[in-house]
Parts: structure tokens; sequence; C-alpha cells
């Protein structure tokens, strides 16, 4: 079951995995069968503390057909200057083929959404499932769920990084046409 603010697991920082052990993996694979089973919208990264259990662990699965990826003790030991929001690849609707700007959301925030500039890419420091030390980078949308997953790590929420950055927060709401609206919060 995914916690939701103001749950105080989100806020704190997460403690280091000491050993990876039958209690870890137990967790993963609850983590995974959550982020699995979560529908509308589709997670494509999940942290221990959004399942209330403040560890340093998340996993991601940035694309229906991916693998899911277990990271465990992550810590991010570079960010790249060049910064840039989510996008997608252009639709039928954008204007000019250019990409669309997407909407950063979390699980644990329902219904909250806001446009937020990260680091075009990050490296990486962690172990994987099988407690092997791994060092990557990563780049684009994958770097932006690694850092929105490390920020969880750290008692970090999105929300807080978008007011860092001065940006709006909204809720979508459907339209009498089922069109969805951004509706913008107040702070």
């Amino acid at each position: 079951m995914i916690v939701t603010v103001p749950e105080p697991v989100l806020t704190q920082p997460a403690k280091t995995v000491g050993q990876i052990d039958k209690k870890i993996l137990d967790i993963i694979s609850e983590m995974k069968q959550t982020l699995i089973e979560k529908d509308n919208p589709k997670g494509v990264g999940l942290a221990a503390p959004q399942i209330g259990i403040p560890l340093k662990i998340f996993i991601t699965k940035p694309e229906e057909d991916s693998d899911m990826e277990v990271f465990i003790n992550g810590e991010i030991l570079e960010f790249s200057p060049e910064m840039a929001e989510i996008e997608r690849p252009a639709s039928a609707k954008a204007t000019a083929g250019k990409p669309e700007k997407k909407l950063e959301g979390c699980l644990s925030i329902p219904n909250v959404w806001g446009y937020l500039k990260r680091s075009k890419t990050v490296k990486l420091k962690y172990l994987d499932i099988n407690g092997q030390a791994q060092t990557k980078v990563f780049s684009g949308f994958m770097a932006t769920i690694v850092q929105h997953e490390t920020d969880h790590l750290n008692g970090i929420l999105f929300t807080q990084r978008v007011l860092e950055q001065k940006q709006k927060l909204y809720r979508i709401e459907k339209t009498d046409q089922d069109e969805e609206k951004l509706i913008e919060l107040e702070i």
C-alpha cells in the first residue's frame, strides 16, 4: 500500500541498507507488486518510504514494457549543469512537431502535479539486488526518475522542488466533455 502525505516517513531521510537478506528481498518484492498494481496514474518509480519503510531502496520501470530495476543505497555523485523539464515525444496535438512538456507527479501526493526542471544527466552510485556496487550515468526521463526517487530517500518531495523553482502546483479535473483541465493550487 502506498502511503501519502502527510505521513512522516515521506519527509525523513531513509536509513542505509546494511545487508541484502530475505527481509530486504521481501520488501523489494512488495515494492514491485505495488508498482505493478498501481494504475491511474501508472507509476514509473517507487521508493521504500512510499510503502512506509524508511530504507534506501527504490525501483524504476520507466515504460510499460521495461524491466524493473532495483537500486539500493542510491546516492547521486554528479548532476549535469544542464536542466530540462520532462518531455514526451511530439504528438499530433503538438505544434510544429516539438516535444510536449510533461508534468511531474508522485504516487504519494495524489492529483498534485507541477512543471519541474531537473538535471539532464546524473551519475548514481548504488548496490544492485545482488549486492554488487554499481556506478551508472542516467539521462533523459530515467535521470528524472532517479532524481525523484533519490529525493524520496532523502525525505524530499517533488512539491518542495517545484516551490524552490518558484513554479506552480496543479490538480487535474475532468471537464463536462471528459477532457482534463489543469487547476492551479492556491498555496
